[in-house]
């Protein structure tokens, strides 16, 4: 993907509601048919924040991604004329894309304001390259371990390493309390 050197003047941020489940395709056909509808001048860049959680089920882990924010799409476009009005071409082509349900505010949609896409690019950013797990803990809770040599035994959590995804437990062994680390994909919440 090129890097855009810079985005036309009166180009601004928006947020798109999606149907469920169709932002992918929402994103894929817009960066598809932008050139085919002559619409590179006016459309900049389509953004679908993601992130990559893994969980455990049956002792096997695995990953998938999660959308950061189910139902929406931003899309970096210029939208109004120099007089402030909606210009018809890369409206319509937006809005009557497969998926959409319309722009976030309507008819005339306010954009978004540099601090909220910017919040929003940070936590793409945060999450790029990290796996995030699907259940977030909190020091002194009680969780079950589910994998590796102390399986099935109760512990409570003294530490957590979000950057290296590892928790420090104190499991009692023989009456006494020994720290362990492990991954947070090795445990669970115990169902109390």
């Amino acid at each position: 993907m090129p890097a855009k050197t810079s985005a036309p003047p009166g180009a601004q941020w928006f947020a798109l509601h999606t149907l469920s489940g169709q932002e992918p395709k929402v994103k894929a056909y817009i960066e598809k048919f932008k050139a085919a509808e002559e619409l590179d001048d006016h459309i900049v860049e389509v953004l679908l924040p993601t992130e990559t959680v893994s969980e455990v089920k049956g002792g096997k882990k695995s990953s998938k991604v999660r959308k950061l924010y189910p139902g929406y799409v931003f899309i970096q476009m210029k939208l109004y004329d120099e007089e402030g009005h909606v210009m018809n071409k890369p409206w319509y082509f937006v809005k009557e894309a497969a998926g959409v349900i319309g722009f976030v505010g309507g008819d005339r949609p306010a954009a978004l304001r540099q601090s909220e896409i910017d919040e929003i690019k940070f936590r793409i950013e945060a999450a790029t390259g990290k796996e995030v797990p699907k259940v977030q803990y909190e020091v002194g809770e009680e969780v079950k371990i589910t994998d590796g040599p102390f399986l099935n035994l109760n512990g409570r959590i003294d530490e957590i390493d979000p950057t290296r995804g590892k928790l420090k437990i104190s499991v009692s062994i023989f009456g006494r309390f020994t720290p362990v680390e492990l991954e947070y994909w090795q445990v669970q919440r115990t169902t109390d």
